[in-house]
């Protein structure tokens, strides 16, 4: 959705602990303004996925940490960090996204 510019969704799609930290017009205009300065993506792949119970500053719950190395049109490298987390109806979605 990120990719696709379609902000708005992937604040929607995300778990409410992200939606508890991040207001969604707050995270349009961050992520608008990052990914602006950053192009399009031009590859990405897979660097590692661990799995979590703890994170810093969350609750202790289920986690993945995705992190992928990924070639951006103005930026060629950097590590994106996508951590999906198990919501209380067993459905899994994104708490966290950075990139460094």
């Amino acid at each position: 959705m990120i990719d696709s510019t379609d902000y708005s969704a992937s604040w929607e799609q995300s778990s409410d602990l992200f939606k508890a930290a991040i207001s969604k017009e707050n995270w349009e205009s961050t992520i608008r303004n990052a990914r602006a300065a950053l192009g399009e993506v031009e590859s990405r792949k897979l660097r590692s996925a661990q799995v979590t119970r703890t994170l810093p500053s969350a609750p202790t719950g289920e986690y993945i940490v995705f992190q992928f190395e990924t070639r951006f049109g103005h930026k060629a490298t950097a590590v994106e960090t996508v951590t999906p987390s198990k919501e209380k109806d067993g459905s899994w979605r994104v708490s966290g996204y950075y990139i460094q």
